[in-house]
């Protein structure tokens, strides 16, 4: 598989212009870099001395805190450790900024203008490789296959060839090439040096004065030894330092030649653009073929789906009355701000939209976590949200009542599978299936009326069958039924509006791997979800609430 690559250009003041890269900590404890934008997003803002930014201006719902290094989920309030790195060298180009660069380059693009060489090892083999491409000459770096005509050695270019004729062999120059890179690896990796020179020895023979090729073609070599050849060049490319690059089909399991990926490589390598060979690790969604008799229910847990219809029914019957549960009055105000209307206390509300029929002036302070509020802000707030009873505090998160969101009507299908997940190698699987057709927006959604989208289903979703993760779906079904596992909204992958999306309950999608970070193993993930549902107000006390 052969894609397009391409090189950005930025300026010197910028983040990458001076080394500066921003990670985060995933959860499995290793740092991810932030894309090269919000990284220099961030970077502008510490270099201002901001206390904080905020990222959802370049659509991204988080607040790096400088003082504490961390990230915030402006959602969840999840937090996550930040670095600064300042090892990250990039090579400085002077003069003129030159557009960012790709290849292949499209059709009759400009060439980019030359830049500085450079004197990093990776540049200086791939000079290497030119420079010993460049003294080969005509007569020795190209290598003609047994039917193409010979090429006169004091020919400028190699004549076409005719039709019905193979196309000149390059091989000969990528051998010649490969003999400087094979010393200097030969030092690091003796092992794999051997495997290049009987390749080399083997399939190249000296050729004659005359510039005609003796040597025999590629068309020689059978699958193994081009196969052979491939791994031992790769080898020495990793032992020169070269970043790998995967490339697929060098296992012959497709009908494109295994040497085809080997050949590009190397062709890749002596224009300018160091490559390695290597083998991807493979995307691994769903487990192996489970029969119905190997289907097992979940004991503990009765049936084996929920289905949601219809939106839950409102409780209370005015938002004075749900919140009159919430609140006591404060009559002597706190000289402080209302975080909703960011006026004083002491003074009326600042909220202009529709009036509640309560008087600006008066202040309510809730009774568990002890944040004080204008009654006005906070009915103002209750009547733009989902209505259902409940009231999160907007300061510290904490959830009054009980809490429901606006999932779509669907199905929910769980039950364990006879196979186990990678890190769980101890216990079977619990497999989640949730299933959400298209339909019309309601009343509690983002534009009543409008049809909405729902891609991606059904959804297969994995979680380890131990006790811990038996837990977890007693927790999601709560979720569930409280319609807090999908919402409709603006997908932050497809940029797609109107359709149906997670609402930050992270699930695992991945069966056998973790290449997107949505598999296993990840030792944290059970104890992540767990706080996530905690977040949305769903512990084990509401296991209790479900039943009574």
């Amino acid at each position: 598989t052969i894609r397009p690559v391409r090189r950005s250009y930025y300026d010197p003041s910028s983040a990458p212009g001076k080394g500066v890269v921003w990670e985060w900590e995933n959860d499995s404890g290793s740092w991810t870099p932030y894309d090269m934008d919000v990284g220099i997003t961030i970077q502008r803002a510490y270099e201002k001395q901001h206390p904080w930014v905020d990222l959802s201006a370049i659509g991204f719902c988080y607040v790096i805190d400088f003082a504490t290094m961390g990230q915030i989920n402006r959602q969840t309030q999840r937090k996550r450790r930040v670095r600064r790195r300042l090892d990250m060298v990039y090579p400085l180009v002077s003069g003129t900024l030159p557009k960012s660069q790709s290849w292949p380059a499209s059709p009759g693009a400009a060439a980019a203008p030359p830049v500085p060489a450079c004197a990093c090892p990776q540049c200086l083999l791939v000079m290497s490789v030119k420079a010993t491409v460049s003294a080969a000459g005509p007569g020795t770096a190209t290598l003609q296959s047994r039917k193409a005509p010979a090429v006169p050695p004091a020919a400028p270019k190699a004549p076409a060839p005719a039709p019905g004729t193979k196309a000149p062999d390059s091989m000969a120059a990528v051998r010649g090439s490969l003999k400087p890179l094979a010393a200097q690896g030969s030092r690091r990796q003796a092992a794999s040096t051997p495997a290049l020179s009987s390749a080399s020895s083997n399939a190249s023979p000296p050729s004659t004065g005359s510039g005609k090729a003796s040597r025999p073609g590629l068309g020689t070599l059978n699958r193994n030894h081009l196969q052979r050849l491939a791994i031992a060049q790769s080898r020495v490319l990793i032992a020169s330092g070269v970043p790998t690059v995967p490339v697929k089909n060098l296992t012959g399991s497709s009908p494109v030649n295994p040497a085809l990926a080997g050949i590009t490589g190397i062709l890749m390598s002596a224009a300018g653009l160091p490559v390695c060979l290597t083998r991807p690790p493979k995307l691994v969604l769903h487990p192996p073929p489970v029969s119905k008799s190997e289907i097992q229910s979940i004991p503990g847990i009765s049936h084996t789906c929920r289905k949601t219809t219809k939106k839950q029914a409102k409780k209370g019957k005015t938002p004075e009355e749900v919140l009159k549960k919430y609140l006591q009055k404060v009559r002597h105000p706190p000289d402080e701000d209302c975080t909703i209307c960011m006026e004083r206390l002491s003074a009326p509300s600042g909220y202009k939209g529709p009036q509640p029929a309560i008087k600006p002036d008066l202040v309510g302070k809730l009774v568990k976590c002890g944040h004080v509020f204008h009654l006005h802000c906070l009915v103002a707030m209750y009547n733009n949200g989902n209505k259902d009873g409940s009231l999160q505090c907007p300061t510290c998160k904490t959830i009054y009542g009980v809490k429901t969101g606006t999932q779509p009507p669907g199905k929910m299908e769980y039950h364990i599978i006879p196979h186990a997940l990678p890190g769980h190698s101890d216990c079977k699987t619990i497999r989640i299936i949730y299933n959400i057709p298209p339909g019309v927006q309601g009343p509690e959604h983002p534009n009543p009326g409008k049809s909405f989208t729902a891609r991606g289903f059904p959804r297969h979703c994995y979680l380890p069958d131990s006790e811990k993760g038996r837990k977890v779906l007693k927790l999601l079904l709560v979720a569930w039924d409280r319609r807090l596992i999908f919402a409709i909204g603006t997908s932050s992958t497809t940029g797609e509006s109107d359709t149906v999306i997670w609402n930050e309950i992270h699930h695992k999608t991945e069966f056998g791997s973790n290449l997107t970070g949505h598999g296993y193993p990840d030792i944290n993930y059970l104890d992540n979800v767990l706080a996530e549902l905690a977040a949305q107000g769903i512990t084990e006390e509401s296991l209790a609430q479900e039943k009574d």
